[in-house]
């Protein structure tokens, strides 16, 4: 049986918005859904119980998506604990976990909330953050857009981003923030011709293109576009985002505690600003 695609589920607009991509997702690619409601303590205090209930407003949500998409396999759960460790559990290591979050987007606003952050940077699978009313989030629409070191390019973020393209019919636009070498001197004026700018910049390009290689060659049918910027990677991305369906960024698992919340700078500023929904990918 394939794994489920998991959402965080509590009957809000933002939950619902992402209830509706991954019911989009788990159709496309044939995998069941799970509603997951999280709520209670992970030991009942004295006096108290964890009756274990899905909320109405969730069984709404199930109802309204078994509706949409006939035929999908939906199931709706009820678990006691910490939203954001029940949640990253769910998912496990080999699923898909989507959740929503509230935020006007772009740099004026915030797009992740607590749960949302700790929960991307705890699981063992790819997380999707979902804003309600992002630009990006119907389905097929725009680019899937990458960000990439090619010098530290993993496997396991790369391929997710072929596959979603590959899912979807979309281009993959895969960014990279690299400054040109200045030289070994801040003073050498070699680097400051031209030709010389140019085959430095030919030079990294086609390293990010080797990078990618591997991957082109399995998915032949998704188009690729492979960029080298002079900006921030994070102000690239929230940029590109503005015309993509799905803007994809890597989370290094850290290596001496591997079980410890990390999100890098850049994953940080895309969660938070992203104009699309976020795939957050863990590698280590």
């Amino acid at each position: 049986m394939p794994y489920a695609v998991v959402v965080g589920a509590d009957g809000s607009e933002p939950s619902t918005a992402a209830a509706e991509w991954a019911a989009r997702e788990a159709h496309r690619s044939g995998r069941p859904l799970r509603l997951l409601h999280v709520g209670g303590v992970d030991s009942t205090a004295p006096g108290e119980s964890d009756r274990g209930e899905v909320p109405p407003s969730v069984l709404a949500t199930r109802d309204h998506l078994t509706r949409l998409l006939p035929g999908l396999e939906v199931t709706c759960d009820h678990m006691p604990g910490t939203p954001a460790y029940a949640l990253a559990a769910a998912g496990g290591r080999n699923g898909l976990l989507v959740l929503g979050s509230r935020g006007l987007g772009g740099f004026a606003g915030l797009l992740v909330g607590s749960v949302s952050l700790r929960t991307a940077g705890h699981a063992n699978c790819p997380v999707v953050v979902v804003r309600d009313g992002a630009d990006g989030q119907g389905a097929g629409a725009g680019e899937v857009v990458l960000g990439l070191d090619s010098d530290q390019a993993d496997p396991d973020v790369i391929a997710f981003a072929f596959e979603q393209a590959a899912a979807r019919g979309a281009t993959l636009r895969v960014l990279e923030s690299r400054q040109v070498p200045a030289g070994p001197y801040s003073t050498e004026p070699v680097v400051y011709q031209p030709e010389v700018r140019e085959a430095l910049e030919a030079a990294e390009l086609l390293r990010l293109q080797d990078a990618l290689a591997p991957w082109r060659a399995k998915h032949p049918e998704v188009r690729v576009e492979a960029e080298l910027t002079a900006w921030p990677a994070g102000r690239a991305l929230v940029e590109a985002s503005r015309s993509a369906c799905l803007t994809v960024v890597g989370r290094r698992r850290p290596r001496l505690h591997p079980s410890a919340p990390w999100l890098g700078h850049v994953t940080h500023a895309v969660l938070h600003h992203a104009h699309s929904p976020v795939a957050v990918v863990p590698h280590d």
